[in-house]
Protein backbone atom coordinates (compact mmCIF):
# COMPACT_ATOMS: atom_id res chain seq x y z
CA UNK A 1 0.00 0.00 0.00
CA UNK A 2 1.12 3.45 -0.75
CA UNK A 3 2.53 5.90 2.22
CA UNK A 4 2.46 9.05 3.75
CA UNK A 5 4.08 10.83 5.91
CA UNK A 6 2.45 11.81 9.10
CA UNK A 7 2.85 15.78 9.97
CA UNK A 8 6.20 15.50 8.38
CA UNK A 9 7.41 13.74 11.34
CA UNK A 10 9.17 10.80 9.16
CA UNK A 11 6.31 8.34 10.47
CA UNK A 12 6.26 6.48 6.91
CA UNK A 13 2.28 4.72 7.55
CA UNK A 14 -0.17 3.60 5.68
CA UNK A 15 -2.55 5.95 3.69
CA UNK A 16 -5.21 3.97 4.69
CA UNK A 17 -5.90 2.87 8.37
CA UNK A 18 -8.07 0.53 10.42
CA UNK A 19 -10.31 1.91 12.76
CA UNK A 20 -10.93 0.11 15.91
CA UNK A 21 -14.04 1.39 17.44
CA UNK A 22 -16.09 -1.71 17.20
CA UNK A 23 -13.48 -4.46 17.40
CA UNK A 24 -14.80 -4.76 21.40
CA UNK A 25 -18.34 -5.06 20.08
CA UNK A 26 -20.35 -4.18 23.14
CA UNK A 27 -20.49 -0.85 24.94
CA UNK A 28 -21.04 -1.99 28.58
CA UNK A 29 -19.03 -4.21 30.87
CA UNK A 30 -19.92 -7.59 29.60
CA UNK A 31 -16.52 -9.44 29.21
CA UNK A 32 -14.85 -10.39 25.51
CA UNK A 33 -16.06 -13.69 24.31
CA UNK A 34 -13.52 -15.79 22.42
CA UNK A 35 -15.92 -15.44 19.37
CA UNK A 36 -15.15 -10.93 19.78
CA UNK A 37 -11.13 -12.20 20.41
CA UNK A 38 -11.46 -14.56 17.47
CA UNK A 39 -12.73 -11.86 15.05
CA UNK A 40 -10.88 -8.83 15.86
CA UNK A 41 -7.23 -10.75 15.35
CA UNK A 42 -8.76 -12.16 11.88
CA UNK A 43 -9.83 -8.52 11.00
CA UNK A 44 -6.60 -7.39 12.30
CA UNK A 45 -4.34 -9.98 10.23
CA UNK A 46 -6.49 -9.11 7.31
CA UNK A 47 -5.76 -5.52 7.48
CA UNK A 48 -1.37 -6.06 7.83
CA UNK A 49 -2.19 -8.38 4.64
CA UNK A 50 -3.28 -5.30 2.90
CA UNK A 51 -0.49 -3.48 3.43
CA UNK A 52 -1.68 -1.21 6.66
CA UNK A 53 0.67 -0.45 9.58
CA UNK A 54 -1.71 2.23 11.31
CA UNK A 55 -4.42 1.43 13.72
CA UNK A 56 -6.67 4.11 15.56
CA UNK A 57 -8.05 4.07 19.06
CA UNK A 58 -9.95 5.80 21.62
CA UNK A 59 -9.93 4.60 25.55
CA UNK A 60 -13.88 4.90 25.33
CA UNK A 61 -14.38 2.63 22.36
CA UNK A 62 -16.65 -0.46 23.26
CA UNK A 63 -15.28 0.92 27.03
CA UNK A 64 -11.77 0.25 26.48
CA UNK A 65 -12.47 -3.78 25.18
CA UNK A 66 -11.04 -2.66 21.51
CA UNK A 67 -8.25 -1.69 23.03
CA UNK A 68 -7.90 -4.73 25.16
CA UNK A 69 -8.99 -6.68 22.30
CA UNK A 70 -6.46 -5.39 19.99
CA UNK A 71 -3.77 -6.56 22.67
CA UNK A 72 -4.47 -10.59 21.58
CA UNK A 73 -2.45 -9.40 18.15
CA UNK A 74 0.69 -9.57 20.10
CA UNK A 75 0.24 -13.23 20.56
CA UNK A 76 -0.62 -14.19 17.53
CA UNK A 77 2.41 -11.91 15.70
CA UNK A 78 5.10 -11.50 17.84
CA UNK A 79 7.89 -8.36 17.08
CA UNK A 80 4.90 -6.76 15.50
CA UNK A 81 4.96 -3.73 18.16
CA UNK A 82 7.98 -1.79 16.71
CA UNK A 83 6.02 -2.21 13.19
CA UNK A 84 2.74 -0.78 13.44
CA UNK A 85 1.89 2.68 14.99
CA UNK A 86 -0.66 3.02 17.28
CA UNK A 87 -2.52 6.06 17.99
CA UNK A 88 -5.31 6.30 20.71
CA UNK A 89 -7.34 9.51 21.72
CA UNK A 90 -8.84 10.82 25.21
CA UNK A 91 -10.85 13.53 26.62
CA UNK A 92 -14.76 11.89 26.19
CA UNK A 93 -15.94 10.86 29.30
CA UNK A 94 -19.30 8.66 30.05
CA UNK A 95 -22.36 9.99 32.25
CA UNK A 96 -22.06 8.94 35.65
CA UNK A 97 -17.91 8.94 35.69
CA UNK A 98 -16.93 8.36 38.42
CA UNK A 99 -19.91 9.66 40.56
CA UNK A 100 -23.69 9.05 39.91
CA UNK A 101 -25.24 12.07 38.61
CA UNK A 102 -22.21 13.14 36.33
CA UNK A 103 -23.09 14.55 33.01
CA UNK A 104 -21.18 13.02 29.95
CA UNK A 105 -18.70 15.48 29.17
CA UNK A 106 -15.45 16.13 27.77
CA UNK A 107 -12.47 16.70 30.02
CA UNK A 108 -8.60 17.57 28.91
CA UNK A 109 -7.46 18.41 32.39
CA UNK A 110 -4.03 17.31 33.15
CA UNK A 111 -5.27 14.24 35.70
CA UNK A 112 -7.54 12.83 33.56
CA UNK A 113 -4.93 13.41 30.24
CA UNK A 114 -2.50 11.57 32.05
CA UNK A 115 -4.63 9.03 33.56
CA UNK A 116 -6.66 8.07 30.52
CA UNK A 117 -3.18 7.38 28.97
CA UNK A 118 -2.47 4.86 31.69
CA UNK A 119 -5.40 3.28 31.36
CA UNK A 120 -4.74 2.68 27.27
CA UNK A 121 -1.00 1.35 27.42
CA UNK A 122 -2.45 -1.00 30.15
CA UNK A 123 -5.05 -2.70 27.60
CA UNK A 124 -2.72 -2.46 24.85
CA UNK A 125 -0.27 -3.81 26.69
CA UNK A 126 2.33 -2.04 25.17
CA UNK A 127 4.83 0.89 27.07
CA UNK A 128 4.43 3.66 24.69
CA UNK A 129 1.83 5.34 22.23
CA UNK A 130 3.10 6.31 18.77
CA UNK A 131 0.02 9.24 19.16
CA UNK A 132 -2.18 10.41 21.29
CA UNK A 133 -5.09 12.95 20.31
CA UNK A 134 -7.62 14.70 22.74
CA UNK A 135 -10.68 13.59 21.24
CA UNK A 136 -13.06 16.20 20.95
CA UNK A 137 -12.60 20.51 22.38
CA UNK A 138 -13.53 20.75 26.14
CA UNK A 139 -14.88 24.64 26.37
CA UNK A 140 -13.60 23.83 29.88
CA UNK A 141 -9.75 23.26 28.81
CA UNK A 142 -7.12 24.81 30.40
CA UNK A 143 -4.04 24.47 28.09
CA UNK A 144 -1.45 25.01 30.53
CA UNK A 145 -2.64 21.73 32.34
CA UNK A 146 -2.45 20.28 28.50
CA UNK A 147 0.85 21.28 27.72
CA UNK A 148 2.59 19.73 31.57
CA UNK A 149 0.62 17.14 30.71
CA UNK A 150 2.13 16.14 26.56
CA UNK A 151 5.20 17.35 28.57
CA UNK A 152 4.93 14.37 31.31
CA UNK A 153 3.81 11.85 28.86
CA UNK A 154 6.72 12.65 26.14
CA UNK A 155 9.00 13.03 28.63
CA UNK A 156 8.48 9.50 30.40
CA UNK A 157 8.52 7.68 26.77
CA UNK A 158 4.66 7.01 27.29
CA UNK A 159 4.01 8.96 23.80
CA UNK A 160 5.69 9.71 21.17
CA UNK A 161 3.35 12.26 19.53
CA UNK A 162 0.42 14.45 19.76
CA UNK A 163 -2.35 15.31 18.13
CA UNK A 164 -6.18 16.70 18.24
CA UNK A 165 -9.67 15.03 16.98
CA UNK A 166 -13.02 17.44 15.96
CA UNK A 167 -11.02 20.70 16.40
CA UNK A 168 -11.39 23.82 14.24
CA UNK A 169 -8.22 26.00 13.22
CA UNK A 170 -8.81 28.99 15.77
CA UNK A 171 -9.00 26.09 18.85
CA UNK A 172 -5.64 24.55 17.57
CA UNK A 173 -4.02 27.57 16.92
CA UNK A 174 -5.00 28.66 20.75
CA UNK A 175 -3.46 25.58 21.70
CA UNK A 176 0.02 25.49 19.69
CA UNK A 177 0.90 28.82 21.94
CA UNK A 178 1.20 26.69 25.32
CA UNK A 179 2.52 23.16 23.95
CA UNK A 180 5.99 22.82 22.93
CA UNK A 181 4.90 19.27 21.23
CA UNK A 182 4.08 20.13 17.22
CA UNK A 183 0.06 19.13 16.49
CA UNK A 184 0.96 16.77 13.86
CA UNK A 185 -2.75 15.33 13.59
CA UNK A 186 -6.58 16.43 12.99
CA UNK A 187 -9.06 14.08 13.28
CA UNK A 188 -12.23 14.78 11.70
CA UNK A 189 -15.81 13.26 9.84
CA UNK A 190 -15.65 13.38 6.31
CA UNK A 191 -17.31 11.66 3.66
CA UNK A 192 -19.29 11.56 0.48
CA UNK A 193 -22.29 12.75 2.44
CA UNK A 194 -20.49 14.74 5.15
CA UNK A 195 -18.17 16.92 3.15
CA UNK A 196 -18.48 20.25 5.42
CA UNK A 197 -14.94 20.28 5.67
CA UNK A 198 -14.55 21.04 2.01
CA UNK A 199 -18.03 23.03 1.89
CA UNK A 200 -16.30 25.59 3.91
CA UNK A 201 -14.80 26.81 0.94
CA UNK A 202 -17.20 26.12 -1.77
CA UNK A 203 -20.02 28.31 -0.28
CA UNK A 204 -18.10 30.86 1.17
CA UNK A 205 -19.48 34.48 0.49
CA UNK A 206 -23.11 32.77 -1.31
CA UNK A 207 -25.80 34.73 0.00
CA UNK A 208 -28.28 32.16 0.11
CA UNK A 209 -25.99 28.32 1.06
CA UNK A 210 -28.38 25.46 1.65
CA UNK A 211 -26.26 24.54 4.39
CA UNK A 212 -24.41 27.76 6.71
CA UNK A 213 -21.34 26.44 7.50
CA UNK A 214 -18.71 28.84 9.39
CA UNK A 215 -15.77 29.21 6.97
CA UNK A 216 -12.91 28.96 9.54
CA UNK A 217 -10.33 27.40 6.34
CA UNK A 218 -9.68 23.99 8.69
CA UNK A 219 -8.46 22.49 5.91
CA UNK A 220 -6.42 25.01 4.44
CA UNK A 221 -4.71 25.71 8.13
CA UNK A 222 -4.11 22.03 8.79
CA UNK A 223 -1.97 21.77 4.82
CA UNK A 224 -0.47 24.93 5.88
CA UNK A 225 0.81 23.61 8.92
CA UNK A 226 1.54 19.93 8.57
CA UNK A 227 -1.11 18.76 10.27
CA UNK A 228 -2.54 15.36 8.58
CA UNK A 229 -5.97 15.39 8.07
CA UNK A 230 -7.10 12.08 9.12
CA UNK A 231 -10.89 10.92 8.06
CA UNK A 232 -13.30 9.40 10.51
CA UNK A 233 -16.65 7.89 9.08
CA UNK A 234 -15.32 7.72 5.54
CA UNK A 235 -17.90 5.20 4.25
CA UNK A 236 -20.64 7.81 5.88
CA UNK A 237 -21.58 5.43 8.78
CA UNK A 238 -22.56 2.90 6.08
CA UNK A 239 -25.77 5.20 5.21
CA UNK A 240 -25.52 4.39 1.64
CA UNK A 241 -25.41 0.40 2.07
CA UNK A 242 -28.56 0.00 3.58
CA UNK A 243 -31.04 -1.72 1.51
CA UNK A 244 -33.91 0.15 1.75
CA UNK A 245 -33.57 3.73 0.75
CA UNK A 246 -36.51 6.27 1.00
CA UNK A 247 -34.13 9.53 0.86
CA UNK A 248 -34.05 10.23 -3.27
CA UNK A 249 -30.62 12.38 -2.74
CA UNK A 250 -28.93 9.43 -0.70
CA UNK A 251 -30.73 7.23 -3.71
CA UNK A 252 -29.06 9.20 -6.40
CA UNK A 253 -25.71 9.44 -4.18
CA UNK A 254 -25.37 5.40 -4.00
CA UNK A 255 -26.45 4.94 -7.92
CA UNK A 256 -23.33 7.26 -8.49
CA UNK A 257 -21.08 5.25 -6.48
CA UNK A 258 -22.23 2.20 -7.54
CA UNK A 259 -21.96 3.40 -11.34
CA UNK A 260 -17.98 4.46 -10.10
CA UNK A 261 -17.57 1.20 -8.98
CA UNK A 262 -18.30 -0.17 -12.22
CA UNK A 263 -16.26 2.10 -13.95
CA UNK A 264 -12.95 1.23 -12.15
CA UNK A 265 -13.68 -2.40 -11.54
CA UNK A 266 -13.56 -2.09 -7.63
CA UNK A 267 -16.09 -2.06 -4.59
CA UNK A 268 -18.81 0.65 -3.59
CA UNK A 269 -16.57 0.95 -0.21
CA UNK A 270 -13.44 1.64 -2.44
CA UNK A 271 -14.79 4.59 -4.40
CA UNK A 272 -15.75 6.17 -1.20
CA UNK A 273 -12.61 6.03 0.23
CA UNK A 274 -10.58 6.87 -3.32
CA UNK A 275 -12.99 10.38 -3.00
CA UNK A 276 -11.20 11.21 0.32
CA UNK A 277 -7.64 10.20 -1.11
CA UNK A 278 -8.01 11.93 -4.65
CA UNK A 279 -7.67 15.20 -1.99
CA UNK A 280 -4.59 16.99 -1.84
CA UNK A 281 -4.39 17.38 1.27
CA UNK A 282 -3.82 14.04 1.75
CA UNK A 283 -6.08 13.11 3.97
CA UNK A 284 -5.76 9.57 5.38
CA UNK A 285 -9.16 7.56 5.82
CA UNK A 286 -9.68 5.69 9.22
CA UNK A 287 -11.76 3.23 8.28
CA UNK A 288 -13.83 1.52 11.34
CA UNK A 289 -14.90 -2.39 10.34
CA UNK A 290 -15.68 -5.78 12.14
CA UNK A 291 -15.72 -7.27 8.78
CA UNK A 292 -12.39 -8.33 7.20
CA UNK A 293 -14.21 -8.43 3.67
CA UNK A 294 -15.09 -5.09 4.24
CA UNK A 295 -11.33 -4.22 4.90
CA UNK A 296 -10.35 -5.57 1.45
CA UNK A 297 -13.28 -4.28 -0.23
CA UNK A 298 -12.16 -0.26 1.31
CA UNK A 299 -8.04 -0.87 0.21
CA UNK A 300 -9.26 -1.77 -3.42
CA UNK A 301 -9.01 2.28 -3.33
CA UNK A 302 -5.10 1.88 -3.42
CA UNK A 303 -4.94 1.10 -6.57
CA UNK A 304 -7.02 3.86 -8.37
CA UNK A 305 -6.88 7.54 -8.34
CA UNK A 306 -10.75 9.06 -9.71
CA UNK A 307 -10.75 12.00 -12.25
CA UNK A 308 -10.91 15.27 -11.50
CA UNK A 309 -14.69 15.26 -13.26
CA UNK A 310 -15.34 11.86 -11.54
CA UNK A 311 -14.38 13.24 -8.23
CA UNK A 312 -16.37 16.37 -8.55
CA UNK A 313 -19.52 13.81 -9.85
CA UNK A 314 -19.41 11.95 -6.57
CA UNK A 315 -18.72 15.75 -4.17
CA UNK A 316 -21.90 16.89 -6.38
CA UNK A 317 -24.16 14.10 -5.92
CA UNK A 318 -23.32 13.21 -2.16
CA UNK A 319 -23.70 17.52 -1.63
CA UNK A 320 -27.56 16.49 -3.50
CA UNK A 321 -27.58 19.43 -5.28
CA UNK A 322 -25.46 21.39 -8.14
CA UNK A 323 -21.88 23.81 -6.98
CA UNK A 324 -23.05 27.46 -6.39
Amino acid sequence: MKTLDIGKTGLQVSRIALGCMQLGKTWNAEPLTEDTIKNAVNVIRTALDEGINFFDHADIYARGKSEEVFSNIWKEIPNLRNKIILQSKCGIRFPNDPEEGFPGRYDFSYEHITKSVEGILRRLKTDYLDILLLHRPDPLVEPEEVAKAFDDLQTSGKVRYFGLSNHTAPQIEYLKKFVTQSIIVNQLELSILHSDLIEEGVTFNQKHPSRRISNVGTIEYCRMNNITIQSWAPLAKGKLFAENLSDEKLKAARDMVASMADKYNVSNEAIMIAWILRHPAKIQPIIGTTKAERVKACCQADNIELSREDWYKLYIAGRGEPLP
